[in-house]
């Protein structure tokens, strides 16, 4: 077993709905972001050269900082651990503060992301040889030359195993479903 990662929505209850549950299979292979894709955000955390996802910001010309913003939103489960273990209530009130202003940050953020993908992607495909123009990393934990190769392509029948372009049209695929059934924010969670 590995770390997911998942995009939800304000309306993930909803959009979840028993047709998408239906066909939970194709909608993951549509939508779903491989376990690459999660090394992939956690990048910044782990390694000592610029990370990826800030070197995929600057060969597009696009602020990925959105992204971590996503990363950043808090979940209650997390947000119910940080305030049972405050020390006392100016803590938990500096807890809270922070947790609402990390919402804050996202909140109605969907067609901002929606356009940092498309544009990501729009600004990429052209490139032929994405993994010789990232630096060389000691720590390949994304095997670069596999998960960045042939972005034009899918090239797996399985979501869990996407190469790079392919996670990013499954992102942008989700987006779009999740604005057409009434989605105004959306996060990251990680399980």
């Amino acid at each position: 077993m590995g770390l997911d990662i998942s995009v939800i929505t304000d309306n993930y209850d909803n959009l979840l709905s028993g047709e998408y549950m239906d066909n939970l299979k194709s909608n993951h292979q549509l939508h779903g972001l491989s376990r690459t894709f999660c090394n992939f955000m956690c990048r910044k955390n782990v390694v000592d050269h610029i990370a990826e996802l800030d070197q995929i910001g600057e060969i597009t010309n696009v602020d990925v900082s959105v992204f971590y913003d996503m990363e950043a939103y808090p979940d209650d489960e997390g947000l119910e651990f940080f305030l049972e273990t405050a020390e006392n209530e100016e803590e938990r009130g500096q807890i809270v503060a922070s947790a609402e202003a990390d919402k804050q940050k996202v909140s109605g953020n969907i067609d901002l992301i929606l356009n940092t993908v498309a544009t990501i992607i729009n600004r990429l495909t052209p490139i032929d040889n994405l993994p010789a123009i990232l630096l060389p990393t000691e720590f390949d934990s994304l095997n670069n030359a596999v998960y960045f190769t042939d972005f034009k392509k899918d090239k797996v029948e399985s979501y869990t195993r996407n190469n790079f372009g392919q996670d990013l049209r499954n992102f942008k695929q989700f987006l779009e479903y999740a604005k057409n059934t009434g989605a105004t924010t959306v996060w990251f969670t990680y399980n």
